[in-house]
């Protein structure tokens, strides 16, 4: 018989989710890793608009949580490759999916911004209130 989740145990399963690739580098990331190891470098070069500073951090995060791994190469200087883990590679379908799923609707999302700003626009405008000499 399946467990039935109680509304906060859904909620954390998405928080789970959420934790993992809230940062907005992960998923570029695992989209440029899952061909094949690369060094930071090559990283840094097809993401330039993330500073090295942010990039390591995001890495390590990455690799903390279980999405990448590390290599090191006792060579001078050293070498360093990122790859992704059995479980980062397993996150790459579903991305995909997200982001087939984004692309789809991308219409329909700016239809829907669209008429939420004009809405608050007129809103905005027909709450403004009158000065003494509009009144007169």
């Amino acid at each position: 018989m399946a467990k039935v989740l109680s509304l906060g145990d859904l909620a954390l399963q998405s928080r789970d989710a959420i934790d993992l690739l809230s940062n907005k580098w992960r998923i570029p990331i695992l989209h440029i890793l899952r061909n094949g190891p690369l060094r930071t470098n090559a990283l840094q070069g097809a993401m330039s608009q993330v500073s090295a500073k942010v990039l390591t951090q995001t890495l390590r995060g990455m690799e903390r949580d279980g999405l990448i791994d590390r290599r090191i190469f006792n060579v001078a200087p050293p070498r360093v490759e990122y790859a992704v883990t059995d479980m980062g590679r397993s996150l790459i379908k579903p991305l995909q999916d997200l982001c087939q799923w984004a692309e789809s609707h991308v219409a329909e999302r700016d239809a829907a911004r669209k008429k939420f700003d004009l809405t608050i626009k007129a809103t905005k405008s027909s709450s403004t209130p009158q000065t003494r000499s509009q009144k007169s």
